[in-house]
């Protein structure tokens, strides 16, 4: 499992009214949520943004409101992975429940510029930076988060492990 793509820069307290402004939460629509992913910190992400690409932040990402829009509007927008200082608890958790792969690695967040190309392997636990040479360690992640992330979040992993049960 791996990700492969550009790098989009954010610095600390990327909260969710950032990442997903509260004007558009009046639709669950995947694409809709992806049209306005970003809009007040980055006019240009949109139309900037390609599938794989990967977001490196600072401290703190995704702060705020508990929604499961912001990671729906990150994912539905093309990024493979979020990279990140730190993660606020509940976005991290809402990520995993929706299939976003994100990894926090300070040292990966202070060293990958926007525009960098990235790569991450999730089962080895690297990230490199393609541009710079860069490479950082990261734990692996288990085998449970890799199934989660394959099969397009955790309802569809309970719904995938339930059916195979009945077999």
């Amino acid at each position: 499992m791996e990700a492969k793509g550009f790098a989009h820069k954010y610095g600390n307290n990327v909260d969710t009214d950032a990442i997903i402004p509260a004007r558009y939460l009046n639709t669950s629509d995947r694409e809709a949520l992806a049209a306005h992913c970003m809009e007040d910190i980055d006019k240009d992400f949109v139309k900037n943004v390609k599938a794989g690409d990967i977001i490196v932040a600072g401290e703190n990402f995704g702060c705020g409101s508990s929604r499961e829009h912001a990671p729906i509007a990150i994912k539905a927008s093309g990024v493979a992975c979020v990279i990140a200082k730190t993660f606020a608890r509940i976005f991290y958790r809402n990520s995993i429940n929706i299939g976003l792969p994100i990894i926090e690695s300070a040292e990966a967040a202070e060293n990958i510029r926007g525009g960098d190309s990235v790569s991450v392997d999730f089962v080895k636990g690297v990230i490199i930076n393609e541009t710079t040479g860069g490479s950082y360690a990261v734990p692996p992640f288990p085998a449970f988060i890799r199934e989660i992330t394959a099969a397009g979040g955790l309802m569809n992993f309970i719904a995938v492990k339930g059916n195979s049960a009945k077999e």
